[in-house]
């Protein structure tokens, strides 16, 4: 049974919206205001970001891409990395000149990052200028906190940096007012939370636990984006294809993608991020015997060693990991693997790190995001010894990019010779150049019309550099 209570985003939260435009229109004597969203981190926060677009726009608001012009600046945080947060940090410090030479600017803080207390803590310390904070659990009422923090900046004279985080139970908040961000790509969250606890993973304490959206919303919304045109569909989920558990329905991520496969049309399915505990045979098989689902998967390894993945808490060896990999080349011949990869996790050895070398060799992954370890403060793996140096694991991370490097280049010259099918995404003025999309998520640039984007194109590979590939359009 599904416990998480569903909230549907409509007339209550407008009510507030339109009390929103009201105050900018006959407190502030501002008739069109302009807002700036800024989103750092994953392609959950992209997606968040645009529903408070969306409701921006209700309330009347303009929006910008000139922090210097905004009435309202927005910053949508990250808190994987620590890097992360610095740079979220930086752009917020840099706006409190932009609020002393504009009274009425109004500052909004929100995302996962807002989500921990140490970081509520510094900013109530150093960012007070801020004039709202909320978490990712109050996306839904995003109008209602903008509204109640106005009238408390009004009736102090000062800025409140009042903080709504956590406040209700995990929900799931449906029928949001949106504006995407491209009008060919979309995406499109099919559940939320995690429940996996990955030791080093701050994520299930800011995102909340699993929560799945009934098929039948997702199936509306994606039928939609359809009809509007949308050629390239992205299904998200902290961990995507453990989705259904907990639902009612006879559901779970093949039999999702089963049902949103059949459709008609020319389109493409991805989904991310995928967990390798439920990457599934069933999973494979649907992808394999589909005509819309790309044969691509980002399935994230992070380490080659059994015993840092056990401390990781990942849930699976190198072992299983390898199994899960040739079975789906054998459905999936040409389906394209990429990951992501932790180097330097506390109590990682050299002997360690050759192991994710040689996973690396094994499965053969096309491109990796790499990380050197950062510790998140409230999570396990933040208490555990940690005496490599950073130099040592800087050095580690270099090894690791020269070997990918060359599997890289190799596997693109394997593909020289071959058609593709591919969605022309953009086109580069400067070189009369389509950047185009295969099915395995890897660009191609190829010379052609502008008029092109937006259609698939067959899409012969002549060329290729380090990640990306030259194709002649056929």
């Amino acid at each position: 049974m599904n416990l998480s209570p569903i909230y549907k985003y409509g007339e209550k939260q407008e009510i507030y919206c339109q009390k929103i435009k009201d105050y900018y229109k006959n407190v502030l004597k501002i008739k069109s205001p302009k807002a700036f969203v800024k989103t750092y981190g994953c392609q959950q926060n992209v997606s968040d970001s645009e529903k408070y677009k969306g409701m921006l726009v209700n309330m009347g608001f303009c929006l910008t891409e000139n922090q210097e012009d905004a009435d309202v600046i927005l910053f949508n945080t990250c808190a994987i990395r620590e890097n992360a947060e610095n740079k979220a940090f930086g752009n917020i410090g840099w706006v409190k000149n932009l609020k002393k030479a504009n009274e009425n600017l109004f500052i909004i803080l929100c995302g996962c990052m807002t989500e921990q207390k140490n970081i509520i803590d510094k900013i109530k310390l150093k960012f007070s200028f801020i004039d709202l904070v909320f978490g990712t659990h109050s996306v839904h009422k995003f109008p209602l906190h903008f509204y109640e923090a106005l009238l408390n900046k009004k009736s102090n004279g000062k800025t409140s940096a009042k903080a709504y985080i956590k406040e209700t139970e995990d929900i799931i908040a449906e029928d949001f007012p949106m504006v995407k961000n491209n009008n060919l790509k979309a995406f499109l969250p099919i559940m939320y939370g995690c429940n996996n606890f990955c030791s080093y993973c701050i994520v299930p304490y800011v995102r909340g636990r699993e929560r799945s959206r009934h098929s039948n919303e997702i199936i509306s919304e994606f039928k939609k984006l359809l009809e509007s045109g949308y050629k390239d569909i992205t299904l998200l989920g902290q961990n995507v294809n453990s989705y259904g558990k907990g639902l009612e329905e006879d559901i779970n991520f093949p039999k999702l993608l089963k049902k949103l496969d059949s459709f008609e049309g020319e389109y493409t399915i991805r989904f991310m991020t995928s967990h390798p505990k439920d990457a599934t045979n069933e999973l494979f098989d649907v992808i394999s015997n589909s005509k819309h689902i790309a044969h691509h998967m980002h399935l994230p390894v992070q380490c080659g060693s059994n015993k840092i993945l056990e401390k990781m808490n990942r849930k699976y060896t190198k072992e299983s990991y390898l199994k899960i990999i040739d079975y789906a080349k054998s459905k999936i011949p040409d389906i394209v693997f990429t990951s992501d990869i932790i180097v330097g996790f506390p109590g990682e050895t050299y002997e360690d790190f050759l192991e994710t070398i040689d996973i690396l060799k094994k499965v053969k992954f096309h491109s990796l995001f790499t990380f050197i370890y950062s510790p998140r403060e409230g999570t396990p793996a933040a208490k555990l010894s940690d005496p490599v140096t950073k130099r040592k694991k800087t050095a580690r991370l270099l090894e690791l990019l020269k070997v990918q490097e060359e599997i890289s280049e190799d596997l693109h010259k394997k593909m020289l010779g071959k058609t593709f099918r591919a969605l022309a995404e953009s086109f580069l003025p400067e070189t009369n150049e389509l950047l185009c999309r295969i099915s395995g998520n890897i660009i191609v640039e190829a010379k052609g019309e502008k008029e092109k984007v937006g259609n698939f194109l067959n899409v012969l590979i002549t060329g290729y550099k380090k990640d990306s590939l030259k194709g002649k359009i056929i």
